[in-house]
């Protein structure tokens, strides 16, 4: 297994195209070739590698952290979470293939994981969540091989014994995939810093998913999804915690993309192979 500190994480193909919005070089994968771009990669135990899921407050934390910005360049795979991403997209003349929504993506690899006889671990989520996820899809797919699950206490990636810990309970349960779902940006540092040296193949960040598939969060119905108004679903069942992330945080997004339209900053162009 790959642990060196220093390994630089495969990029997707040449012929993979990517749009920069804001600072973030985005990937216009569609859904179904990312799932198997990410299955083959752990298939064949290549060396580890993260992936990012963007949406609208990411591109705003960007700006402002240059720690972030580094994570961003080591990852994968940058996928468009958010919706407003691809309306960024088309405000500055350009089209990413489809939104990569970060939930979705969860559920469909670990369906190709049980296919496959691939491994699993779930870290983060509230408390329980990540436990109700597995009984959940268990149910879903029955072959589903769970390694381990982790849900350690907030900010412990602050505390060196803590780490240690998680980190060893991760090792040890050899997972070919690590979900990780402790928010931003804290879950793509983690990733970056300490993830990446644990042997895993495929690390994959997904925010708030083991709340969603767990039931403790409910989604919105699908045809908000759909229409991407998803966001205005989730500030209605969590007005409080959501509140400055969509209402100051998608206006200074527009304006990130506004700002790069008048700059005339539409860039396009192939991901470079070994990209880091």
């Amino acid at each position: 297994m790959a642990t060196s500190e220093s390994i630089v994480m495969p990029r997707p193909s040449a012929k993979v195209d990517r749009i920069k919005i804001g600072r973030a070089w985005v990937d216009t994968l569609s859904f179904s070739r990312a799932v198997e771009t990410l299955v083959e990669h752990a298939l064949e135990r290549k060396a580890a590698a993260f992936v990012v899921t963007p949406n609208a407050q990411h591109v705003v934390m960007l700006e402002d952290n240059p720690q972030f910005r580094e994570v961003y360049e080591h990852a994968k795979l940058v996928l468009p979470d958010g919706v407003s991403l691809l309306g960024a997209a088309r405000i500055l003349g350009t089209k990413l293939r489809e939104r990569v929504n970060g939930t979705n993506l969860f559920q469909r690899l670990c369906e190709r994981a049980a296919q496959e006889g691939l491994r699993v671990f779930f870290l983060g989520g509230r408390p329980g969540a990540a436990d109700l996820a597995v009984k959940n899809l268990r149910a879903l797919y029955p072959n589903l091989i769970v390694a381990g699950t982790a849900r350690p206490p907030d900010a412990f990636d602050k505390n060196p014994d803590l780490v240690r810990e998680v980190s060893q309970k991760i090792r040890e349960a050899h997972p070919d995939f690590l979900f990780v779902g402790l928010g931003a940006p804290m879950q793509e540092n983690w990733m970056y810093q300490h993830g990446r040296k644990l042997g895993v193949p495929v690390s994959v960040g997904i925010g708030g998913s083991f709340d969603v598939v767990s039931g403790i969060l409910p989604r919105a119905p699908r045809w908000m999804q759909d229409c991407g108004f998803e966001w205005l679903f989730r500030l209605a069942v969590e007005p409080r915690r959501m509140w400055k992330r969509y209402l100051i945080g998608n206006s200074r997004f527009l304006a990130i993309v506004i700002r790069q339209l008048m700059a005339g900053e539409i860039q396009t162009g192939p991901i470079q192979s070994g990209r880091a």
